[in-house]
């Protein structure tokens, strides 16, 4: 146990030590200052405009951003719809099969909104066509509408009596020119060196250990993985995701993945300190982040090592739905981390991890995912979360709430409060519609706690746009993908437009002066409170529904 803890320990340095400098990187970008070293990019970044046309040039409120945003989207969903539903017509896809209505949008739905949510396995159903033009695009257009939006909040949280937002597709063409399509490139090439493939062949013939011809998938795996990672999106290639060797095919491999799931979030944080010029600022948040993923990476990692429905099998150690070659610790910081992000993938099968230790990547998705969480989306989710604490602090105090100088109002909180509750009555709302269906027993493979856990983890995923299963449920029907559909749009767009409308109300007020009154937001007072007040409003939401799935899952197998 103790050696697992050090690998986790060793993973968070390295995450920090790279986070730090590409933090400032993305803040220099984002607010247009290009440095000398990719420079060379900026044809590419002055032809996207040249095709966008003189709406790129535009400084836009919050309802043109916002409505930049949604076109994008609507645009987005309905191109990868019409790709899916004839792949079987395009180059390369003569043996993939058309996909159903249905689920052509769940997946169209998925992709867009940085979910990835798979009711199919992907190198079965996909052609290479879909996998690279349709699915590969979305993963970095889906971030780069994340960065974009967080972008927003900051020039609102920073800039003086001033209403706009910067311009929405300036934001978007930067963070893919400049930050996503670099890093990805950097990142496919270095699993590429591991053994990830990446080829053009849809795969090849081979001769199986009892004399049968089998067929081995392949296709451009290398390039999807490494944005899929980097996005925060955990769409994988195929079926089994980064448990697969050719996905993921070595301990090297899977450190670079789970450190991509995380550099971008990480690197926001600092990339916040460094624009509202501020560092401490950023370090609450960081704090923050890094207590809660620490102490879910320890309670995963304790209870699959200590785990007692196993150890007539297996010692002490839970090593079911495990890849061998990562184990119980590489596994429990995968799983963490990918919960913790907005992302999705998964290197072992969580619905064979033990009641409690499949419970806390349940938790951390169920707090918004707002501990590091998708790129941008995770970091103006705690803003949220840190401008409600501020305000709750204040009232308690008898101090008017202030945030980096600006007062905190009635509009504020509501908007903040859209962005919270958003995703928390979503994933309710889903649990209990699953739980009414009449059908909903032919969807399950297990019975009792443990089938409801699976239930409420799929709602806990499609409510929040991370996109993991449990498995055991049957994702592939009519109404799964429906509603699946409707959860996705909604988590996604309602906390967008409401970070707009809060960005432009704090962008329109003057900054107040500090005095002996002002309440810090960077003292370990305030840390506290913040853990406090994500830890309630967590606890109190969930706290029924864990206790009739997993909680008595666990009592049910002692």
């Amino acid at each position: 146990m103790s050696s697992v803890i050090y690998q986790g320990l060793f993973f968070l340095f390295t995450l920090l030590v790279l986070a730090l400098p590409l933090g400032w990187y993305i803040k220099e970008i984002m607010q247009g200052n290009i440095p000398k070293g990719v420079r060379f990019l900026q044809p590419l970044e002055r032809l996207f405009y040249k095709v966008i046309g003189p709406i790129s040039k535009k400084e836009m409120s919050a309802k043109r951003y916002g409505a930049s945003v949604l076109l994008l989207s609507i645009s987005s969903i309905i191109l990868l719809i019409v790709i899916l539903m004839t792949q079987h017509f395009m180059p390369g896809g003569s043996s993939a099969k058309n996909l159903s209505l249905p689920l052509a949008l769940n997946t169209a739905v998925s992709f867009v909104t940085n979910t990835n949510w798979q009711a199919y396995a992907g190198e079965t159903t996909l052609s290479n066509a879909s996998q690279m033009f349709g699915l590969t695009v979305q993963n970095f257009v889906s971030a780069g509408v994340g960065l974009s939006v967080l972008v927003a909040l900051l020039r609102g949280l920073s800039q003086v009596k001033k209403k706009a937002l910067g311009n929405f597709w300036q934001d978007l063409t930067r963070s893919l020119v400049y930050i996503l399509l670099p890093l990805a490139i950097i990142f496919a090439v270095l699993l590429i060196s591991q053994g990830t493939v990446q080829t053009f062949k849809s795969g090849i013939s081979y001769e199986g250990l009892e004399g049968k011809n089998l067929w081995l998938h392949l296709g451009p795996v290398a390039s999807q993985v490494a944005i899929k990672q980097l996005g925060t999106n955990g769409g994988g290639f195929f079926g089994a995701n980064s448990a697969y060797p050719f996905e993921n095919p070595t301990i090297f491999s899977n450190f670079l993945e789970n450190l991509a799931i995380l550099l971008i979030p990480a690197a926001l944080i600092f990339a916040f300190g460094f624009w509202v010029k501020d560092w401490k600022q950023g370090r609450t948040i960081m704090i923050v982040s890094l207590f809660f993923l620490l102490l879910a990476f320890i309670g995963v990692a304790f209870s699959e090592y200590y785990g007692p429905e196993f150890t007539h099998v297996l010692g002490s150690t839970n090593l079911e739905g495990k890849e061998m070659r990562f184990g119980v610790g590489w596994s429990s910081l995968w799983s963490v981390g990918t919960t913790a992000a907005s992302n999705g993938s998964v290197n072992a099968m969580l619905d064979s991890f033990t009641p409690l230790g499949g419970a806390i990547p349940m938790f951390l998705m169920q707090l918004g995912e707002i501990i590091f969480g998708g790129v941008g989306s995770g970091l103006y989710g705690m803003l949220a979360f840190l401008l409600l604490a501020v305000f709750i602090a204040g009232l308690l105090v008898g101090r008017t709430p202030e945030y980096l100088g600006k007062k905190i109002e009635a509009f504020d909180i509501k908007m903040a409060s859209i962005v919270i509750l958003t995703p928390l009555m979503l994933t309710l709302f889903g649990a209990m519609i699953f739980v009414l269906h009449p059908e909903v027993l032919t969807w399950l493979r297990n019975q009792g706690p443990h089938a409801f856990s699976e239930l409420l983890y799929g709602a806990t995923s499609l409510a929040n746009n991370n996109g993991s299963a449990f498995g055991g449920l049957l994702a592939d029907t009519p109404f799964i993908n429906l509603l699946g559909s409707l959860l996705m749009l909604v988590s996604r767009y309602l906390p967008i437009i409401a970070i707009l409308l809060l960005a432009e109300n704090m962008g329109s007020k003057k900054k107040a002066a500090l005095s002996s009154g002002t309440l810090s937001t960077v003292s370990p007072t305030f840390v506290s409170m913040l853990i406090i007040v994500i830890l309630v409003i967590g606890a109190l939401s969930f706290l029924p529904a864990l206790a009739l799935g997993p909680i008595a899952d666990y009592f049910t197998m002692k």
